[in-house]
C-alpha cells in the first residue's frame, strides 16, 4: 500500500461537479493498493500517518501531529500510484489490486485513521474526481507498507 500524503490548508473532492468531500487543515491522502495488502497493513500506515510530527508548534518546528492540530484527512483512491513507466509512453497499471479488494483497503484505511481520532472525508472509489486543494508548504510524502 502506498499513501502520496500532501499537508494542506484546505482541500476538497467532487465528482461530476457534486461535492463529495471537503476538509480544513491536514492532509489528503491519495491511497493506492497493490495485490497481497492487507488490513493490518493500512492500519499500521493509519496509525503512522495519525502520529507522523508534520505540523510546525509554536516554534515553527515539524513537531506537531494530526491529531495535536486537530486537523482532518481527505481520503482519495489512487491507483496510478502504482503505475509502471519503465517501458515505452503508457503507464502499466498491473501492479495496482483489482478494484473490490483495493476499494475494501481504501475503506479499511480511512475507518483506521478514524479510529486514530483523525476526521476523514473521501472521494468516490473509481470515479472520475477532481481534487481542489491548498497545498501547504508544499510539503509531501510517500508512505509505503512493508511487505508482508
Amino acid at each position: 500500500m502506498r499513501l502520496l500524503v500532501q499537508r494542506v490548508l484546505e482541500a476538497a473532492v467532487a465528482v461530476e461537479g457534486r461535492p463529495l468531500g471537503k476538509v480544513g487543515q491536514g492532509f489528503v491522502v491519495f491511497v493506492g493498493v497493490t495485490h497481497g495488502d492487507t488490513v493490518e497493513q493500512a492500519r499500521r500506515l493509519a496509525r503512522k500517518l495519525a502520529e507522523l510530527r508534520v505540523f510546525a508548534d509554536s516554534a515553527g518546528k515539524t513537531n506537531l501531529s494530526i491529531q495535536d492540530v486537530q486537523g482532518s484527512a481527505l481520503v482519495v483512491s489512487q491507483f496510478t500510484l502504482y503505475a509502471d513507466t519503465r517501458r515505452g509512453r503508457r503507464p502499466s497499471f498491473t501492479g495496482a489490486a483489482a478494484p473490490e479488494p483495493a476499494q475494501a483497503l481504501v475503506e479499511s484505511f480511512r475507518q483506521a485513521l478514524e479510529s486514530e481520532g483523525v476526521l476523514t472525508a473521501s472521494g468516490e472509489f473509481g470515479a472520475d474526481m477532481q481534487v481542489a486543494l491548498v497545498n501547504d508548504g508544499p510539503f509531501t510524502l510517500m508512505l509505503e507498507s512493508e511487505a508482508q
